[in-house]
């Protein structure tokens, strides 16, 4: 929480760290490669990591070019309530335009759907890319998001509960033509725990897999 940029203290009262574009910056003193970057409390699935790590095989040694895998909004809902995802634009070429955080989707009478800012119902097809914060990046990004991250600091220090995200970072790049993003496309499931009901569904679709022979029983 106190790895700020020179200049910046970390003001009293803040009880947490500055969110998922911080946490990525604490690896910038140790890698040197393409790195992938996920949240540790959600199952991605197998096919996910397949087709990440296909793409950054092939961005060693190259600056400016991201990659981020697009799950299939249909494939993201909890069967206990509505869920927030972040909802990918892309061009003809499958990069990313932009990512908007939309709240309370779900699927209601077969659709997807959720409601703008303007309070109106908004259906999603079934295959819409929405970020699961799965992301491959080089090292380069680290520079970016150290110097857009005193810029964030300037204009939110007094906010104790700003959060510096991924997303964020992301969409400045791309507005600004500085990186571009390539959208993944990929089969996978996610699940996670995101009512408490969720849970023993959750047990279940591993139990499953590990039966299956697609997940290990024991990960060491």
């Amino acid at each position: 929480m106190n790895d700020l940029p020179e200049g910046f203290t970390c003001p009293a009262g803040r009880e947490k760290p500055w969110g998922t574009n911080h946490a990525v910056l604490m690896g910038r003193k140790v890698i040197n490669e393409p790195f992938a970057v996920i949240n540790a409390d959600d199952f991605y699935g197998r096919d996910s990591f397949a087709v990440l790590g296909k793409q950054l095989s092939g961005m060693a040694g190259k600056k400016n070019d991201y990659c981020m895998v697009g799950y299939r909004v249909g494939n993201t809902l909890s069967e206990s309530g509505s869920v927030a995802r972040g909802v990918c634009t892309t061009n003809e070429e499958g990069f990313l335009t932009g990512v908007v955080e939309r709240t309370a989707i779900e699927r209601i009478d077969g659709d997807i759907q959720f409601t703008d800012e303007n309070g109106k119902k908004v259906v999603l097809e079934e295959n819409t890319p929405v970020s699961m914060n799965m992301w491959g990046f080089t090292p380069d990004y680290f520079e970016y998001s150290e110097e857009y991250f005193k810029e964030f600091l300037k204009e939110n220090m007094s906010n104790l509960k700003c959060e510096y995200f991924i997303p964020l970072m992301v969409n400045k790049l791309i507005t600004e033509g500085t990186a571009r993003v390539k959208v993944l496309d990929t089969t996978s499931k996610w699940f996670g725990v995101t009512y408490a009901a969720d849970r023993q569904g959750v047990v279940d679709k591993i139990k499953a897999l590990v039966e299956a022979g697609e997940y290990p029983n024991k990960l060491f």
